[in-house]
């Protein structure tokens, strides 16, 4: 079980330190290697089971270090690792190309210890339809092809009908609401098995007129692979969790969201970590680091619980009172990694404090900075007129 991560010169990221909380969360511009470390924290944590899926479908590396890199971070990421490289996994130095090697030769399925929603999640629903593991190109990042075959199974397998949402026995009845506003706006989420293949559509307005997936919004392409991730880690609320999984990294949650749909969203991400998982996030937006601060500043007060829920603008229920209860006791770490001279560098950030000396602190890693300098250039302007 590794808590803390140290990876120095793998690609643009020269030095990364992370010592993981139960909610960690990384920032930083485009091309900081936020998605590197955390494709290397999945394969240093889950290696029997990423090992196990490439000889599953196929794959083979020839005992090349550069082609092992290529089947696991895509095409063109061949100088990813170096001589420089060095990756150590709570304090031991850790030989990625030496460890898979390792378990080439080993028989019998590996569970994954993590679940991971990468950031071209909307590539794995083709004509409204997850895509298996082998119909990708095979210079296509690994965790991309495992999270389209995970959703393709869980759908294969059946979700208890043919109504992917609302599911009464899917999330809890806040969540389902804050939903179906936010995102689907009364529309529900079905599996159509009229056609000679199967497709998810979306019911919608009196008739129940069907939208195939080319006509779904942007938003609602990029939440519905999100939301069938969510569903295979929350079997049922009588199942609160996958017992072999303990981390889902989840890239970008944000991606094509209004900011009430990342409220929605959030709330869900908060419900695992009531379910025991610890979670991994990559953002570009505010929106996340907004309620780590208020969580962090409400975590004193004696009705935390039924101030996060105010803060969520739901109505303090029993179910939603033990979410709070439960994210009261997690951990949660935040960090920004910023271009140097040398490569992009990690900085503990966790305390988001806006009155820190160190800009990065107070200014989130970056993300707060436009909305600083203009509030800063109104405020000058309407002084001097």
């Amino acid at each position: 079980m590794s808590h803390r991560l140290t990876v120095q010169h793998l690609g643009p990221v020269a030095q990364a330190d992370l010592a993981l909380g139960d909610l960690t969360i990384l920032v930083g511009p485009q091309a900081s290697g936020k998605s590197l470390l955390l494709q290397a924290f999945n394969a240093v944590e889950d290696l029997d089971a990423v090992v196990d899926a490439l000889k599953r479908h196929g794959y083979h590396w020839e005992q090349s270090p550069s082609d092992l890199v290529e089947l696991l971070f895509g095409e063109g990421m061949r100088g990813l690792v170096s001589p420089r490289t060095e990756i150590v996994v709570d304090g031991e130095p850790w030989d990625l190309t030496a460890e898979a090697q390792a378990r080439w030769s080993k028989r019998g399925r590996k569970g994954s210890r993590v679940f991971y929603m990468p950031a071209q999640r909307v590539l794995t629903l083709q004509e409204g339809w997850p895509r298996p593991f082998t119909a990708f190109d095979v210079g296509v990042p690994f965790v991309v092809k495992q999270f389209s075959e995970d959703l393709r199974r869980l759908l294969e397998e059946g979700l208890g009908g043919d109504a992917l949402f609302p599911a009464e026995r899917r999330w809890k009845r806040e969540i389902r609401e804050l939903v179906s506003d936010a995102i689907f706006q009364g529309a529900k989420v079905k599996v159509d098995p009229s056609r000679l293949r199967k497709r998810i559509v979306l019911e919608v307005g009196a008739d129940g007129d069907q939208l195939p997936f080319m006509s779904w919004s942007a938003g609602q392409r990029e939440f519905i692979p999100l939301m069938l991730g969510l569903y295979w880690l929350m079997p049922t609320q009588a199942t609160p969790r996958r017992q072999s999984i303990e981390w889902v990294i989840v890239e970008e949650p944000e991606m094509g969201l209004h900011p009430r749909a990342i409220t929605a969203l959030a709330l869900a991400l908060l419900d695992l970590l009531k379910r025991d998982y610890k979670v991994v996030l990559s953002t570009h937006s505010p929106h996340l680091l907004e309620l780590v601060w208020a969580m962090n500043e409400l975590r004193t007060h004696a009705d935390f619980p039924d101030a996060l829920c105010e803060l969520f603008g739901v109505r303090p229920t029993a179910a939603l009172r033990e979410v709070g209860e439960a994210v009261l006791g997690k951990q949660t770490r935040v960090y920004a990694l910023g271009h140097g001279a040398g490569g992009a560098v990690a900085k503990d950030i966790s305390s988001l404090d806006p009155g820190h000396p160190d800009p990065d602190v107070a200014g989130w890693g970056g993300l707060t900075d436009f909305a600083e300098r203009a509030g800063d250039v109104v405020a000058r302007k309407a002084a001097a007129s």
